[in-house]
């Protein structure tokens, strides 16, 4: 199945949209002010140890300190092989030590960004570690014999004085010896920068910068399947065949500038499938439907019926439901970019087939994901519990902020809650104060249901405190929004 590649660049942002079969199925946006920080390298100043909690804080120049677990300083790990515990980090780290560290979570809602001191270079056809010594083969590589090969023939081209590790990507498979040489040669001429950094910059300095968005989609997601990649802006296109030229030229015959008239997310229909990811409700073809819930803690996915009677049987109706959603939930995650815990609740199935073939086709559909997927089968309660690594914010989060009318919860105070809510407020003030008047200052919905429906409840109440009670609309106000004067 061949995949089309869109790029939307404008000095604002990049946008990245991933096409199979006419659908987007991925979505990646990188802000030019709020830019991801995975990857980078920093020279960060330990500004808090905490024993307790076995990490620290450190200082890498962000506005919130970045967080650093014992488990992810390589110092404090056995390297023996054996399974000796983890080394206090209080004997590792100490307040005010500068160290080198790498940014492997981006900063999410009010957590900060979490480090590791053990650095990974990503290149094109292989992952650099210059505190390893042992070279790894990716999982998806899963022939005994060529992961053999792979490692053979990668050790065969390393310098005699390496003393650093590798893993070797995918791309690896098809690559030449030269290729594989120079991916080797820029990912120590790069390590060597980084070295030279940190001995000769200041604390919180930058030492190494991921590359741009576009720059990781010709390095990591082009692959056979690969039909184009389009890119709407002349001046960075003629940038990404330049890079393209150096670090991966069997890209640069797809690689192509898009001249059309009209937007090329409009054309692609990408525009649409970004409004329809920040909703909650996704309509299937079968009249089925998900609702897609993201909270703090986990995201939840719920699948119905809704309008699909199906053919033969009920439960018929529920297992074709359900595979269609396998497919969608698979795609929607990819989609929105969801991380963390994630809770499935298929429609119960009592046919154990009907469940595992269900569970099936939904393993079968994430093994396209990029990002680590782990699946648990179906629990006591009939749900299904994943997780997706999260490194980065999700689309919502990037591209929304909660609701300054209802502050996120998803709902607002009806117009009479409110209208009663003042009430209350009214009583509490006349018996502190003795104004000469009350004045209510509230949106339209509340004051018109004063002038109506709730007219008998505020004159009552203005008989009950001896006291004139006027309203005025002010057109700013939400409908929680209002104020009790005192004139």
């Amino acid at each position: 199945m061949n995949e089309d590649i869109l790029i939307n660049i404008t000095p604002q942002e990049t946008r990245v949209a991933l096409i199979l079969q006419g659908a987007v199925q991925e979505l990646h946006i990188e802000r030019t002010l709020t830019r991801g920080l995975a990857g980078n390298v920093y020279l960060g100043k330990v500004v808090r140890v905490l024993p307790g909690m076995q990490s620290a804080f450190i200082d890498i120049g962000l506005e919130r300190a970045a967080f650093l677990h014992v488990a992810d300083i390589w110092e404090a790990r056995s390297h023996d092989g054996g399974n000796a515990p983890l080394t206090p980090i209080e004997k590792l780290l100490f307040d005010g030590q500068v160290l080198t560290v790498q940014v492997i979570k981006d900063p999410i809602g009010t957590k900060g960004a979490r480090l590791s001191t053990q650095i990974s270079i990503a290149g094109r056809m292989l992952v650099y570690l210059p505190q390893d010594h042992h070279i790894g083969i990716s999982q998806k590589i899963e022939k005994e014999a060529e992961r053999e090969r792979l490692r053979t023939h990668l050790q065969s081209l390393l310098p005699a004085e390496e003393k650093g590790g590798y893993i070797v990507r995918t791309m690896a498979e098809e690559a030449s010896s030269d290729d594989i040489a120079a991916d080797v040669d820029y990912l120590r001429k790069t390590w060597g920068a980084i070295v030279q950094g940190a001995r000769t910059l200041p604390p919180t300095t930058l030492l190494y910068q991921d590359l741009s968005l576009a720059q990781r989609v010709l390095r990591d997601f082009v692959h056979d399947e690969t039909a184009s990649i389009q890119v709407d802006s002349r001046e960075n296109f003629l940038k990404l065949a330049e890079f393209a030229q150096i670090y991966t030229p069997s890209v640069l015959s797809r690689m192509a500038h898009y001249t059309g008239e009209r937007p090329l997310f409009d054309l692609y229909g990408v525009e649409e499938e970004i409004l329809r990811a920040l909703g909650r409700r996704v309509d299937l073809k079968s009249g089925g439907y998900l609702i897609v819930d993201q909270t703090e803690a986990m995201t939840t996915i719920d699948v119905n019926t809704g309008g699909y009677v199906g053919g033969r049987n009920f439960a018929d109706t529920i297992f074709k439901t359900n595979l269609e959603a396998a497919h969608a939930i698979a795609r929607q995650l990819r989609l929105r970019n969801l991380g963390g815990i994630i809770i499935l609740d298929f429609i119960d199935m009592e046919n154990n087939e009907h469940r595992n073939a269900v569970l099936a086709e939904l393993k079968k559909t994430l093994a396209r994901d990029r990002t680590k997927v782990s699946v648990s089968g179906f629990s006591a309660l009939g749900l299904v519990e994943m997780t997706r690594k999260r490194t980065r914010e999700s689309l919502a989060h990037i591209l929304c902020e909660p609701c300054p009318a209802c502050s996120g919860k998803g709902q607002v105070k009806t117009s009479r809650t409110i209208c009663y809510e003042i009430l209350r407020e009214l009583l509490r003030e006349a018996k502190q104060f003795n104004p000469r008047e009350f004045r209510i200052v509230a949106g339209q919905e509340v004051i018109d249901l004063f002038l109506e429906e709730e007219s008998q409840h505020l004159a009552m109440l203005g008989d009950f405190i001896g006291k004139r009670i006027s309203l005025q609309v002010e057109k700013g106000y939400h409908q929680e929004q209002y104020d009790v004067i005192l004139m």
